[in-house]
């Protein structure tokens, strides 16, 4: 196997941590203005105390042609390193309005390969089923 072992350092020093992960059971649409940047039915929500709830929607579900990749990297302890993108139609207002874990810890290989949005940057509609 050519998996190299990736734990989460959060973890290992607060086992109690709880982040959990379910699909969102309903569609989720993102949009900058008239603009539609994600839409799927298969979209995962994340539950971390004492945090807002988020939606992580799939890269296959992302119109990757209405962002930029940015500069910008952040680190979490529990999910690892997070790229940004800028959403291009919504101007200075998008930017760095998307993230993704690309490579996330072992204990998030969930989110693999999903994209978050920052709500205040822009619309997104969660419909449930």
């Amino acid at each position: 196997m050519d998996q190299i072992a990736n734990p989460a350092p959060g973890f290992q020093r607060n086992p109690g941590k709880v982040i959990a992960i379910e699909p969102y059971r309903g569609t989720v649409v993102v949009r900058a203005g008239e603009t539609v940047i994600a839409s799927s039915t298969r979209a995962k929500l994340l539950s971390e105390a004492p945090y807002p709830q988020v939606l992580y929607i799939p890269f296959a579900d992302i119109d990757f042609g209405q962002l930029g990749k940015t500069e910008l990297s952040t680190h979490c302890p529990y999910k690892g390193d997070a790229s940004y993108w800028s959403v291009l139609p919504a101007a200075e207002a998008g930017k760095d309005a998307m993230w993704a874990y690309e490579r996330p810890f072992d204990e998030m290989t969930e989110i693999r390969d999903h994209g978050a949005f920052y709500r205040n940057k822009v619309t997104t509609e969660a419909t449930p089923d």
